[in-house]
């Protein structure tokens, strides 16, 4: 597996001047229009799309992705790059809050004019992720949501893809520059060493992280024992289960198994909402059907240290007791990891599911094999947290009233009969659930709510009309919902 070719650690000096000039690009941004910022969000996702072969051709040399996965995500990347510039004309998401003073307010005392609206935390540091090299990256969905937000971004990159993240930030730089913006408003940074000195440096207010439980939770601790804490937006890991019903698998078991198959296996089961365990009854067709699925043949996964991470967890889980080969490619002996599947008892999993209930980041997941539908509730009652979980039922199956509601306490996504991998950039998407899933529960890193992770309140009390900011002035240039004494208006 080739290396991809390193690009030198930023010196730290460097770092901090970054940091400096994030700051006050930061004020300059928090205070530009909505146009402006939507003009310069549209500049980047233009340049990205005009440079998309060589990002595409670079991108597969250092990733080993398919050229079709690569030109997807990339779509993906300007498609949500846009789709904040409709956000950010809709309004909403400043959460506007006008209450006018009212000198006989019931509480017993006279109220106050006070207006509140959402405003840009501050320079935001962006962990870059390896799996995803545009969507989770550079230019990414954390950078498009802290830049719409208002706030300047110094970007980590990935020593995965270096000279993807070098030419994709010098893409974004010239977009920027071009659109106007703040000197400053972007930087990317390389190395361990200057990735951590950015997350103490008091300059950055918000740090966003996608990658492995150990390497996150680090940085987590780093970003709590500052002298100023500051909020810490971590993915870190998820095994995704899924659970089929007992009827499910009765109707349709071979292409519950085609379908678990493909999900598990897709970009070499290097996505974070894989779905990496598998519930389903004891002896049924999905259970033959997986046994003689044909597997893909093995593909080289991103770097040699993910290869190195997936052996590790495959092999502890397959050599758990009661554990076996349910099925695996011919060559999966070979020195490119290869697809699999683990079969082990429910009872297993409940008698200890630290151990079985573990990701294996690659092609590979557990299937469980269950006796009664009431397992699967005790099961799922001892998960830690998820980005997703997954029923496989049929309409009026009685374990789904008390499965789901299980469920929804433990993944941050709950799907009904389709399978987690294929995250839709939309309004309404949840990516993140509880811990260890991620260090923030009440925020997704995927949708138009990803900006919420990167504002803060501030409530203006008393201020003079021509003072306020343009969304709480009382006539509305913005044209935006707003809640008005309680009623929410336009």
């Amino acid at each position: 597996m080739n290396a991809p070719t390193p690009i030198a650690d930023t010196p730290i000096a460097e770092v901090d001047a970054f940091a400096e000039r994030a700051a006050a690009a930061s004020v300059a941004w928090r205070a530009s229009s909505i146009a402006e910022r939507s003009e310069a969000l549209r500049a980047v996702a233009d340049g990205l799309d005009a440079r998309a072969d060589d990002l595409v051709e670079l991108a597969q040399r250092e990733t080993h992705l398919a050229e079709a996965r690569l030109r997807g995500e990339l779509r993906r990347t300007t498609f949500q790059l846009r789709l904040f510039t409709e956000v950010l004309a809709e309004g909403s998401w400043l959460d506007v809050r006008i209450d006018h003073a009212e000198p006989d307010y019931p509480m017993g005392a006279p109220r106050p004019d006070i207006r509140r609206q959402l405003e840009g935390i501050g320079p935001v540091l962006v962990f870059a992720a390896s799996n995803f090299p545009f969507a989770f990256s550079v230019a990414g969905g954390d950078t498009a949501s802290a830049l719409a937000a208002g706030n300047a971004v110094v970007l980590k990159a990935h020593p995965g893809h270096p000279q993807l993240s070098a030419l994709t930030g010098q893409i974004v730089l010239a977009a920027l520059s071009a659109a106007g913006a703040p000197a400053g408003l972007f930087a990317v940074i390389h190395g361990t060493d200057a990735g951590v000195h950015a997350l103490r440096a008091p300059q950055i207010r918000a740090a966003a992280f996608t990658g492995s439980i150990a390497g996150g939770r680090a940085l987590f601790d780093i970003a709590m024992s500052r002298p100023e804490p500051i909020p810490f937006y971590g993915e870190l890991g998820s095994v995704n289960p899924a659970f089929v019903t007992r009827s499910a698998a009765a109707s349709r078991g071979a292409e519950i198994a085609e379908q678990f198959v493909a999900s598990v296996t897709g970009s070499a089961g290097q996505l974070c909402t894989k779905p990496g365990v598998l519930f389903v009854p004891r002896g049924s067709a999905v259970v033959d059907a997986l046994a003689a699925a044909a597997l893909p043949e093995p593909t080289p996964l991103l770097n040699e240290g993910i290869a190195a991470g997936f052996r590790r967890a495959f092999e502890r889980t397959a050599g758990h007791d009661g554990v076996a080969v349910l099925t695996a490619s011919p060559a999966s002996d070979g020195p490119v990891p290869a697809p699999a599947l683990l079969r082990a008892d429910v009872a297993a999993v409940i008698a200890d599911p630290e151990a079985l209930v573990s990701e294996m980041f690659g092609p590979a997941a557990l299937v469980v094999e269950y006796d009664e539908e009431a397992q699967l509730v005790t099961a799922a009652e001892l998960l830690e947290g998820q980005l997703t979980a997954t029923l496989v039922a049929d309409d009026g199956d009685e374990v789904a009233r008390d499965l789901l509601p299980v469920l929804a306490t433990k993944a941050g996504r709950v799907l009904w009969n389709q399978w987690p991998t294929g995250v839709s950039v939309t309004w309404a998407q949840q990516h993140g659930g509880p811990y260890p899933a991620t260090t923030a529960v009440g925020t997704t890193s995927v949708g138009t709510a990803a900006m919420t992770r990167f504002l803060r309140p501030v409530a203006y009390q008393n201020v003079p009309d021509a003072l306020l900011p343009d969304a709480l002035r009382d006539a509305n240039p913005l044209g935006i919902p707003r809640r008005v004494d309680g009623v929410l208006a336009v």
